[in-house]
């Protein structure tokens, strides 16, 4: 069964590929034929995967452009398919009849609810947790709820090295119980505040005891520098620090060693700190780290330049339901230093879900735009009255905020000749409607 369920999967990946189709069908009809399929084939040496509620995407790209500039055959899934029958597809497809993978290093993006699936049978040797946030209330409800299911799969590899945010709360307890562990993370810099920039923190109790968490200093949402008076419980010597971060200037350093960012924002850095961290640790030199890191651009489309009639345009893909995703783009487009305009688009709540909750548009920090030099705000698609609502309880002293819910009448108001330099925020659901009624450019390198 095991090499009919291969050459199947193999046969639908080619269709698919011709057919421009998705990449989980292949693996959902191989796992039907073989459901331990996975058990059955011959992994690479060191397998990788990453999870996390952000990052997952552009962590995996950065880790795998690192490996192949030093000189490994990377296996990959760059199609971003992170559950269970994606992540059969790509390893089968990469695979000989008798089930070897064809690769030096396996790297997956993994989905924090399916690990715990893949798990049983894929065992990665190294396993890099980013970070857990509140996302998506139709599927991960809460972050502690998501902590659960994560702690699932890693209680199935107990030999597997763990690379963990140490200044994320949540996940430096998955240490507690494990045996291998790495830590990467920020020193406090520049941007580090007394209190956090959210509306919330899910993380004001110790997770371990439930006492009051004190903090020494955030860096964004609930992540800084931590510790429970009550338990002891605190931040972790970090292995892999940001030790230098200058926004303005694009630049940023990890032990001590400098990078360029092409994309100038906090959750960047900790990518970018993630992928050093795995990379170092399985023996690619510093200097190979941070010359590739340095020439990276991002090619999964979260942020592409484009033109609306003769303005220039920045598109900055959060993620709905995801709050913590929109303050960070909206930090991005807060530190522009000229004059300019932003468009919030939020047309379809979920890819997958029928669904209209949009209650975490109330945890979103629209306020930190007050002190921006944003100029003139376009709310736009089906849900632009209930933001519209949502900016009622700010005032945007100096801001026009214009309300336009239909996307063509849209794309007329920001074609409307400017001097100022144009900006979008929106989510992957709804990125193909700006791109259909603008000139997409090449990806950014800013």
């Amino acid at each position: 069964m095991k090499f009919f369920a291969i050459l199947v999967c193999k046969i639908l990946a080619f269709v698919g590929k011709l057919l421009n189709k998705g990449s989980s069908l292949p693996g959902a009809v191989a796992l039907k034929i073989c459901p331990d399929i996975l058990s059955k084939i011959q992994l690479t040496e060191n397998v990788v995967a990453v999870t996390g509620s952000n990052g997952k995407t552009s962590t995996v790209e950065m880790i795998a452009s690192i490996f192949s500039a030093d000189g490994k055959k990377v296996v990959w899934n760059k199609e971003g398919s992170n559950q269970i029958e994606g992540v059969t597809t790509l390893l089968l497809k990469n695979s000989t009849l008798s089930g070897k993978v064809k690769g030096d290093i396996v790297v997956l993006e993994s989905d924090e609810r399916y690990a715990r699936h893949t798990f049983k049978y894929v065992k990665p040797t190294h396993f890099v947790i980013t970070n857990l946030y509140r996302d998506q209330l139709t599927r991960n409800v809460h972050p502690f709820w998501i902590y659960n299911i994560v702690k699932d799969a890693v209680e199935l590899i107990p030999n597997t090295t763990l690379l963990l945010n140490g200044d994320d709360p949540i996940i430096r307890k998955y240490a507690l119980e494990q045996k291998k562990v790495c830590y990467f993370g920020m020193n406090k810099n520049d941007y580090s505040t007394s209190e956090t920039d959210a509306l919330y923190n899910d993380c004001y109790y110790c997770p371990v005891c439930k006492s009051k968490m004190d903090y020494d200093y955030f860096h964004y949402a609930h992540l800084g520098s931590y510790k429970c008076s009550s338990c002891g419980y605190e931040k972790p010597e970090l292995d892999y620090a940001v030790d230098k971060l200058d926004l303005e200037n694009n630049i940023m350093a990890v032990n001590g060693n400098e990078i360029e960012l092409a994309f100038a924002s906090r959750y960047n850095v900790y990518n970018i700190c993630s992928a050093f961290a795995i990379c170092s640790l399985l023996g690619v030199s510093d200097s190979t780290i941070t010359k590739t890191l340095n020439e990276f651009i991002m090619k999964n489309g979260r942020v592409m330049r484009f033109k609306a009639g003769t303005n220039q345009g920045l598109l900055i893909t959060s993620k709905h339901e995801n709050s913590t995703s929109y303050n960070q783009s909206l930090e991005y487009v807060s530190a522009v230093k000229e004059d300019c305009e932003l468009v919030i688009i939020i047309d379809a709540i979920s890819r997958k879900y029928y669904t209209t909750e949009i209650s975490w548009i109330w945890d979103i920090s629209f306020e930190m735009l007050k002190k921006s030099n944003v100029k003139k705000i376009f709310l736009c698609g089906k849900y632009a009255y209930d933001m519209a609502v949502r900016f009622e309880m700010i005032d945007f002293d100096g801001i026009e905020v214009v309300v336009e819910p239909d996307l063509d009448n849209m794309a007329k108001l920001i074609s409307e000749p400017t001097s100022m330099k144009l900006y979008a925020i929106t989510c992957f659901s709804d990125k193909e409607k700006l791109y259909s009624r603008v000139e997409v450019l090449n990806p950014t390198d800013e």
